[in-house]
């Protein structure tokens, strides 16, 4: 009705703007001669008579059409309804259905469904979870054994008391076959894997030449059997590696069963002294074969830089582990550390000056190692400098001990400083870490391209992938040794000072617990090394003195000690305490004399982060454990800062991690 009003009054509208020129032309025409006058008025009233009736015939006429119109669009719309070829419901906002049509009771099975709820037939359906700011949102769910895409939109009708009122119509697109094709491409995705024979040149050693035969072949025999299972295709291509094809459906079941191929060759004995160890790596779901095997060979890498002994899967940049549990074992050639050190003495010569960072919060590997590279640099001749952490308090007395002497005027650089000095031919050598995000100030990475990563902790995933020379070295027992190695065989005779070498023996110290944890001939070779340079022990020993204050504090820590599963303990400090990272490793190292103790961590706050140090023995891997908590480090001394954390909070996620590396190990 409303419609056809407006319709006549348009049309009226322009009726009258002609009459009223006319009424004016009239006027002018009387004006000028009374003849006209009533000539005029009955022309233009007769004029006005035509063009009402006229009007009401054309209203008429409209109006019928547009009943007629609308009586065919409500029939048209109807049938549109019930004939509408997707599932169609209508709901109220509560989930009460008003309406629906055929299709969408063939979806539920049932007739009956008007005034039912729609989230009776499918959880996912509840009106709460489909409205977002006042739109559907659309949304996939399965209902009976077909899974549907979910469309809709809110309507908005007037009610008698002309308030506003809502309905919801949705409509379900089945998309089942659609998945499933989906589902069969996916699993049908070619992926690539690479393994290798992580101690090969090892085991031909322990074997005598008649059996090196057989032990190959019984690898080899072992390898295929258990890839069988996927269909793929296993091929040897070095010595000691091969590379596999298989779809990606068969990673489910790899992953279900650990990787219990990596248990199965280590049964391996054909009179081998050692054990066979496999490292795996495995590319999924890559765009393409190029980029595929790039990814097997860094997730290999990965692996290895991790120890070996295990799998490394990299799905779409999502890594995955499995295995990691043996013990590493020395393996490191004096021929790399001669090479890295031919190739560290090029890039120091070609380069404009010489940058050194370690890690933030730095202890005495990193600063020692630092130390020892800078004198590289300077028999070199060329300008080096050590980027310092202001809050430097595990490394206080050895820092203070370097300014004391005068000898090393303006080397150490704040984070503002070296910013500045860094440019695009300054070379930047990065110790005691592989990881850009925990250096002491990862923006001088954006500053020059030259990069030297020199470290021996497990390999994590966010490592320096452009570093121009890498000398990473896991059985190394910390960055001092390798540090120390590379001086042995630079080209250049290396003199180092006395207070460099006690620097370099303290880092050897702190990370091997005096020479008890991780320690291979390399180590006491090292330490040898250092020694006819003039360390003095007494004085090493007295850098890692503690005030009172401290020994206390560690003691507290070590009294309320927790036995977690009846060898691992658990402390914490519910403080913040001055010199926070010395006190919980201490501690830490501390709780490992507990007899049946075979790890142990300590918690404390620190800056608005809970900071844990885990220690071990080696029959537990506690750099897997804290991993889960964003940490990393060998399998005997790793760390981790947890940040919006409580103590409480962090302790039960340790706990988690605790318990689901046991439960991983009980696996298999």
């Amino acid at each position: 009705m409303q419609e056809n009003k407006r319709v006549s009054n348009a049309l009226m509208l322009k009726d009258w703007i002609y009459l009223t020129i006319i009424f004016i032309l009239l006027f002018v025409i009387s004006s000028m001669n009374n003849i006209f006058i009533i000539p005029s008025i009955g022309l233009w009233f007769g004029m006005l008579f035509y063009s009402l009736r006229i009007n009401g015939k054309r209203r008429e006429e409209i109006e019928g059409y547009i009943e007629n119109l609308t009586f065919n669009m409500d029939s048209v719309t109807k049938d549109t309804l019930l004939n509408f070829p997707l599932p169609m419901v209508t709901l109220e906002l509560n989930g009460m259905i008003i309406w629906n049509n055929i299709l969408f009771q063939e979806v539920v099975g049932e007739r009956d469904v008007v005034e039912r709820y729609i989230y009776d037939f499918s959880e996912d359906l509840k009106p709460e979870n489909l409205i977002k700011n006042g739109k559907i949102l659309p949304t996939q769910v399965k209902i009976k054994d077909k899974t549907y895409n979910v469309l809709g939109n809110l309507v908005r009708t007037n009610e008698k008391d002309s308030k506003e009122h809502y309905t919801l119509s949705l409509y379900f697109i089945d998309i089942t076959d659609y998945n499933l094709l989906l589902q069969k491409h996916f699993e049908e995705e070619p992926d690539i894997g690479v393994i290798v024979i992580d101690n090969y040149d090892e085991l031909m050693q322990s074997i005598d030449e008649s059996g090196r035969s057989q032990l190959l072949a019984e690898i080899d025999k072992n390898i295929k059997q258990w890839f069988a299972f996927a269909n793929g295709v296993t091929r040897k291509y070095e010595r000691d590696k091969y590379i596999i094809f298989f779809e990606s459906k068969y990673l489910k079941d790899m992953e279900e069963k650990k990787f219990d191929i990596l248990d199965t060759i280590k049964e391996i004995d054909m009179g081998n002294k050692l054990q066979v160890t496999l490292s795996i790596g495995i590319a999924s779901r890559m765009p393409d074969f190029s980029s595929g095997i790039n990814e097997a060979i860094d997730s290999i890498e990965l692996a290895q830089g991790r120890g070996g002994d295990q799998v490394v899967i990299n799905e779409n940049g999502e890594y995955s582990f499995f295995g990691g549990r043996s013990k590493e074992i020395e393996k490191r050639t004096r021929v790399k550390a001669r090479v890295m050190a031919t190739a560290l003495e090029r890039l120091i010569d070609q380069c404009e000056n010489v940058m050194i960072m370690g890690h933030a919060n730095p202890d005495a590997d990193s600063l020692g190692a630092a130390l020892g590279v800078y004198r590289v640099a300077q028999c070199l001749n060329k300008p080096a400098n050590i980027v310092l952490d202001e809050e430097y308090t595990n490394v206080k007395e050895l820092v203070e001990m370097v300014r004391n002497s005068g000898q090393y005027e303006g080397v150490f650089v704040n984070k503002r400083e070296a910013l500045d000095i860094t440019k695009q031919e300054t070379l930047l050598i990065i110790v005691d870490t592989h990881r850009a995000s925990i250096t002491t100030c990862p923006e001088i990475l954006d500053k020059t391209s030259k990069i030297v990563v020199i470290d021996h902790h497990r390999k994590v995933t966010d490592f320096i992938s452009e570093a121009f020379l890498m000398y990473h070295e896991i059985y190394a027992s910390s960055a001092c040794e390798l540090v120390t190695e590379l001086l042995q065989y630079m080209d250049k005779k290396v003199t180092i000072r006395q207070l460099e070498a006690e620097a370099l023996y303290a880092g050897i110290i702190v990370d091997t617990k005096n020479f008890t944890l991780k320690t291979g001939i390399r180590t006491f070779e090292a330490a040898a090394f250092l020694k006819k340079y003039g360390v003095d022990t007494v004085v090493v020993k007295q850098l890692f003195q503690n005030d009172l204050e401290t020994y206390v504090d560690k003691a507290e820590i070590v009294k309320k000690a927790e036995i977690y599963k009846d060898e691992i303990a658990i402390s914490s400090c519910d403080k913040e305490l001055l010199n926070t990272s010395i006190i919980v490793a201490q501690a830490a190292d501390e709780l490992l004399n507990i007899k049946g103790i075979k790890a142990s961590f300590v918690l404390s706050p620190n800056d608005q982060k809970i900071v844990i140090s885990g220690r071990s023995l080696g029959d537990i891997n506690v750099q897997m454990i804290l991993e889960k908590l964003g940490g990393g480090g060998s399998m005997t001394i790793a760390g981790a800062q947890v940040p919006d954390s409580t103590l409480e909070e962090t302790i039960e996620k340790l706990k988690a991690a605790i318990d689901e590396y046991q439960e991983n190990i009980a696996k298999g």
